[in-house]
C-alpha cells in the first residue's frame, strides 16, 4: 500500500464536511505545482535498482495514485478506516457478496434495488449464497430471518424506488448480537446527509456514480470499512485479482465531484422537499413517497438519523401506469432517463425498466430532483399534472 501523504491540514481535525470534501485526496503536485491533481494514466510503474518501487505503485489494477487518493477522500467523508473503489456501484456491491463464500445467508430488504435483487438471484443463489428479503422496517421480520449462517444484513435507506426508511442502528444491533455483519447502500442520502458507520454499520457502499460524482458522467461504485479484518483484505482481494477496478480518470472525476458534495445535498433536499409538499396536495397524485413529509410512515426515523431527506422522491399517479407514462412524457425539464444524482432532473417509470419481475407499482414515477430553480421544477410538474 503507498505511503500516506501529508495533506497539510491535520491540525484543524477534526474538520466540518465541507472542508473535508474540498481537500480531503487533494495535494499540490510536488513535480508541477498544479493545485489540480494530475490523472495518473500509467498502468505500470518503474522499478528500482533494489526491486523496490519507489511510491509503492507496481500496477494499476492493484494500486494508482488517483485510485489512492479517491479512497482515502471516501474514507475521511465517511468516517471509514479505509475505502475500496470499483468499476461500478454493482461492482462494489458484488465483491460484498462473493467475500462472503458459498454456504453463507444474506438477509436483504425486499424494495432494496433491483441491481441488488439480481445479484443475489441470479448470480450468487446458483452459486451457492443464499438470501432472505423482508421488511426491514420491520424490526420483527429481520429478527426472524436470521439464521446460524447468516453472515451479512444488507440495508437500503432511502430505498429504490419507494423511499422507505430503514432504522440503521436498531437493524445493526440485532445483526451485530447473531455475528453478522451490516452493509449501508448510502447512495441515496450520501454521507452528508446520513452516516451508517456511526450508527453502528461495518461497511457504507455508494454507487459514486450518482451523488459523488454528481454530474451523469462517470461510472463507479464504493465500500467504506468501519474496521479493518479478514473480511476487508477478502473484499479487497476481489477488488484488485478481479480486476473491478475504475481507471484513473473515473477516479479523478468523483474526486472532483465531490468537492461540492455538500452544497449541492442541501440544493437538492431543498428542491426536493419542496416539490413534494407540492405534489402531495395536487388531486392527480395518489400518493407522494418522500421521507421529509410528516406523513411517510418512517418519518421519526428518518428525522433521527438524517441531517436532511436528499433529492430523490417517487409519486404515484391516479389513473394507473397510462397515465403515469403520460405524465412523464408531457414534463420538460425532467429528462426520461434512469440513473440519479446529477444537476439535471430525471423521472423514469420504474415498473417498465425492471420488467416483469419488478415490485414497483404500475404508476409509480421515481424523480432525481435536480439543482434547477425550484419554481420551474414545481410549474414543469404542475403543467404535466393539469393536462392529465
Amino acid at each position: 500500500m503507498p505511503s500516506e501523504p501529508d495533506f497539510g491540514f491535520h491540525a484543524y481535525t477534526p474538520m466540518h464536511l465541507e472542508t473535508i470534501a474540498v481537500h480531503a485526496g487533494h495535494e499540490v503536485d510536488a513535480l508541477s505545482g498544479a493545485v489540480t491533481p494530475p490523472i495518473h494514466l500509467s498502468t505500470t510503474f518503474e522499478r528500482s535498482a533494489d526491486g523496490s518501487y519507489r511510491a509503492g505503485y507496481i500496477y494499476t489494477r492493484s494500486g494508482n495514485p488517483n485510485r489512492t487518493a479517491l479512497e482515502r477522500c471516501l474514507a475521511e467523508l465517511e468516517g471509514g478506516v479505509s475505502a475500496a473503489c470499483f468499476a461500478s456501484g454493482s461492482g462494489a456491491t458484488l465483491a460484498v457478496f462473493q467475500a462472503l463464500g458459498p454456504g453463507a445467508h444474506v438477509v436483504a430488504p425486499n424494495d432494496a434495488y433491483y441491481g441488488t435483487s439480481k445479484l443475489l438471484g441470479d448470480v450468487f443463489a446458483p452459486w451457492g449464497l443464499r438470501a432472505t428479503f423482508v421488511d426491514m422496517t420491520n424490526l420483527a421480520e429481520v429478527e426472524r430471518a436470521m439464521e446460524p449462517s447468516t453472515r451479512l444484513v444488507w440495508i437500503e435507506t432511502p430505498s429504490n424506488p419507494t423511499l422507505k426508511v430503514v432504522d440503521i442502528r436498531a437493524v445493526t444491533e440485532i445483526a451485530r448480537s447473531r455475528g453478522a455483519r451490516t452493509v449501508v447502500d448510502n447512495t441515496w442520502a450520501t454521507p452528508v446527509l446520513q452516516r451508517p458507520l456511526e450508527l453502528g454499520a461495518d461497511v457504507a457502499m455508494h454507487s459514486t456514480t450518482k451523488y459523488l460524482g454528481g454530474h451523469s458522467d462517470v461510472l463507479g461504485g464504493a465500500l467504506v470499512f468501519r474496521g479493518d479484518d479478514d473480511f476487508t483484505q477478502r473484499v479487497r482481494t476481489v477488488q484488485t485479482a478481479g480486476g473491478v477496478v475504475p481507471s484513473p480518470f473515473d477516479c479523478w472525476l468523483v474526486l472532483r465531484g465531490i468537492r461540492t458534495l455538500p452544497w449541492r445535498m442541501r440544493a437538492h433536499s431543498s428542491n426536493a422537499l419542496a416539490l413534494a409538499k407540492c405534489l402531495s396536495t395536487h388531486p392527480g397524485i395518489e400518493r407522494v413517497h418522500y421521507p421529509g413529509l410528516s406523513t411517510h410512515a418512517a418519518y421519526d426515523v428518518a428525522k433521527r438519523q438524517m441531517s436532511e431527506f436528499g433529492g430523490m422522491l417517487a409519486v404515484q399517479i391516479r389513473g394507473g401506469r397510462p397515465e403515469a407514462m403520460g405524465v412523464a412524457n408531457r414534463l420538460q425539464l425532467f429528462t426520461q432517463a434512469t440513473s440519479l444524482g446529477g444537476t439535471e432532473s430525471l423521472v423514469e417509470h420504474r415498473a417498465s425498466v425492471e420488467g416483469p419481475t419488478t415490485r414497483a407499482p404500475e404508476n409509480l414515477l421515481r424523480v432525481s430532483v435536480g439543482l434547477e430553480h425550484v419554481d420551474d421544477l414545481v410549474e414543469d410538474f404542475s403543467r404535466a399534472l393539469g393536462s392529465a
